[in-house]
């Protein structure tokens, strides 16, 4: 890298020295909206940003095959399932995601390697002018980031998910060869719509001309959504459920063993995924679906690299905060799981699993329905509320009062681990203590 003092357009934002992974990262969280941190604010309805930047760039995105993922849950699950099948078939696999745990870098991934902090320092310092100029939010930013390092690493496919919705969501602007709506459920209504069908209509604009679509659970509220859209559209559409049925499931060593059976075959096969949480039942079926198109596509992917990536995409890609055991005697488990349908998937969960009693850590986001949530979590669990260091955080004293309303019965603490340490002082061997209510929550837990 040039020392910074030869450039002249350094001076309003930087000092003379280059700056560090640490500068680079904190310039990203705070000079740019960053829906994380703030909310709706940061949210940027329209792609007059996204072509700006990406023009500037040499448009990266063409240069690469690319598969497009959206939905209210289950993204992040399908994306890293997907992945895995493609790296263990010998693919060099790009993974664009949101958002992350501990690291920025884990959004932007090539074979489960996470971008290197060199190549994020230089192309925040590259497109400093173009960013003075246009203000892109954070997301943009990072989106323009992933394409550029894909097309310099010379994928052979990304896996590319939504931020938020789908339609004018900053990585609507590629061409992929294949889309997946995961499931469409009830969050960030205040930008989405508040209906299931408004909903799955801004995750359905990521189905493209003559593209094929394959749609995960299906609900019969935004079933015709989805089929108007790709009817429009001249799009392939494949109902992943029933081509893919799930015909069983059994746990095995804490890993889940599913059987899928397709119609119109006696083939019956049964997959061990490593990611153990039952929702995976409903996230299965797309994923299997998706490597064979793809494998139609000319992506050479045999039944038993499927097998082998599916019982160790942990390993593969690197996802956590999926029903993750952390701990035993107590049981430590993390969720990522925040919204009406993310609590419901753990609530399922729960019900399988076997403990004495229960401790549950929460901590939620001020712009989330949070009454719906309280509402359903059990009111026979020793609660420790808490807060994520994140602006958007629910203060966790705010939290407490709302939950007693809600004849929950805890605690609060303005930080996870002290939470986590009350609720690990309190259970015996045999309880369960769970962690969830928000990624950011998840991400700052000490591992």
């Amino acid at each position: 890298m040039k020392p910074a003092f030869l450039s002249p357009h350094h001076h309003n934002i930087l000092s003379l020295q280059p700056m560090t992974y640490q500068q680079t990262v904190d310039y990203l969280f705070t000079r740019l909206p960053m829906f994380s941190r703030t909310g709706a604010d940061a949210y940027k309805a329209d792609l007059t940003n996204t072509i700006a930047l990406c023009n500037f760039l040499g448009n990266p995105q063409t240069t690469f095959k690319s598969v497009h993922i959206a939905g209210t849950n289950g993204k992040g699950s399908t994306s890293h399932m997907l992945v895995a099948i493609l790296q263990q078939a010998g693919y060099k696999t790009g993974l664009y995601t949101s958002p992350h745990l501990k690291d920025f870098r884990e959004r932007i991934k090539v074979n489960g390697q996470l971008i290197p902090e060199a190549v994020v320092v230089d192309f925040t310092e590259r497109t400093k002018d173009i960013t003075e100029k246009i203000q892109p939010s954070f997301f943009e930013l990072t989106v323009g980031m992933a394409f550029e390092y894909f097309a310099e690493q010379k994928v052979d496919i990304a896996v590319i998910e939504t931020g938020l919705g789908g339609r004018l969501d900053s990585t609507n602007i590629i061409t992929p060869l294949l889309s997946i709506i995961t499931n469409i459920g009830y969050d960030h209504m205040n930008i989405l719509g508040d209906t299931l069908e408004k909903i799955a209509a801004e995750k359905a604009g990521i189905i493209k001309p003559g593209i094929p679509a394959i749609i995960g659970p299906m609900l019969p509220e935004t079933k015709q959504v989805f089929e108007k859209t790709a009817a429009e559209k001249n799009a392939p559409l494949y109902h992943a459920a029933e081509l893919k049925q799930v015909t069983g499931w059994e746990y095995v060593q804490h890993k889940l063993k599913v059987a899928v059976a397709s119609p119109h075959s006696n083939d019956q096969q049964s997959y061990l995924l490593d990611l153990p949480g039952i929702y995976q039942t409903k996230n299965l079926p797309a994923v299997l679906l998706a490597a064979e198109l793809l494998h139609q596509e000319g992506f050479v992917i045999t039944e038993a690299q499927v097998h082998k990536a599916l019982s160790s995409v942990k390993q593969l890609t690197g996802l956590h905060g999926r029903w993750e055991m952390i701990q035993e005697h107590p049981t430590v488990i993390l969720d990522v799981g925040h919204n009406e349908d993310g609590i419901k998937a753990i609530l399922q969960q729960l019900e399988l699993s076997d403990f004495n009693h229960l401790h549950i850590v929460t901590g939620m986001v001020k712009d989330k329905d949070v009454d719906a949530v309280l509402q359903l979590l059990p009111k026979h669990a020793a609660y420790y509320f808490t807060q994520a260091g994140i602006p958007r955080a629910l203060p966790a004293a705010e939290l407490l009062q709302k939950a007693i309303a809600h004849g929950l019965h805890g605690e609060s603490f303005t930080e996870v681990n002290a939470a986590l340490a009350a609720a690990k002082n309190a259970a015996a061997e045999d309880d369960l203590i769970l962690v969830c209510g928000s990624v950011y929550l998840v991400g700052e837990v000490n591992r």
